[in-house]
């Protein structure tokens, strides 16, 4: 056999080991994810379809929340493209990694496949990231992500009220999970965090902003927050050597 075949092969199986980790925990978060896709009234199918080529937590809980609320397909858009706009960092970090001569498809195709966790493998690789392990490494847990969100809205279409309305508080917790570490880190993000409570709080109810769509308020508020909090504590960004 090549050693090229060989050394392919291994790489996707490396790739689906790293990845069944993260599979496992993409689960539990997208069932939580697929009780919220329930409440608004799509089906495991869809649920499927959507977590399958999405597969970010916060731009779904947005997009579901918006579904629910029967927004426009501009504010959907919108939202996503606000919430998921890390991903483009991700992928400039990860081009870094790539081998040079590697083609623009795979480079592109790479790019499809990050996720927080997907570009934390990936980045590590030494000295550069081949393709066929992220691909394997994403498929896994994507699989394992969709299938997820689809099984939690079967089970919202099963389970009795109040234990749907308590599962669903679960993601709510996640996000908490998430937010929590780096703002006791940092008081710059704390702060950032109270802002973004406190105004949306003040949103909620003040003339003409009230009146917009939640999904509109979320996104001009994050916008907003981000943007000034960049301009007062900008990040000191220091140059990283790859390889």
């Amino acid at each position: 056999m090549h050693p090229e075949t060989v050394m392919r092969r291994k790489e996707i199986m490396q790739g689906f080991r790293d990845g069944i980790p993260i599979a496992l925990g993409y689960f539990a978060v997208a069932f939580s994810l697929g009780i919220i896709a329930k409440q608004a009234g799509l089906s495991a199918v869809i649920g499927f379809f959507s977590s399958f080529f999405t597969r970010a937590s916060a731009g779904e809980y947005g997009v579901y929340t918006l579904v629910a609320a029967q927004a426009a397909y501009a504010e959907i858009v919108a939202m996503c493209l606000v919430v998921n706009l890390r991903y483009m960092l991700m992928s400039a970090a990860l081009s870094q990694k790539i081998a040079p001569g590697t083609s623009w498809l795979h480079r592109v195709l790479m790019a499809i496949c990050v996720t927080d966790e997907i570009f934390g493998i990936s980045i590590a690789r030494q000295p550069y990231c081949p393709p066929a392990y992220t691909y394997s490494a994403a498929l896994i847990s994507t699989l394992f992500w969709a299938s997820g969100c689809a099984a939690g809205i079967v089970a919202g279409g099963m389970l009795p009220a109040n234990i749907v309305a308590a599962l669903s508080v679960a993601l709510y917790g996640m996000f908490l999970a998430i937010i929590m570490p780096p703002a006791r880190a940092d008081r710059n993000v704390l702060y950032a965090v109270v802002a973004s409570f406190v105004l949306s709080g003040l949103c909620a109810v003040a003339p003409v902003v009230s009146g917009w769509s939640s999904g509109t308020r979320t996104i001009v508020l994050t916008i907003l927050i981000s943007a000034v909090a960049a301009w007062l504590k900008p990040v000191d960004v220091k140059e990283e050597a790859y390889g």
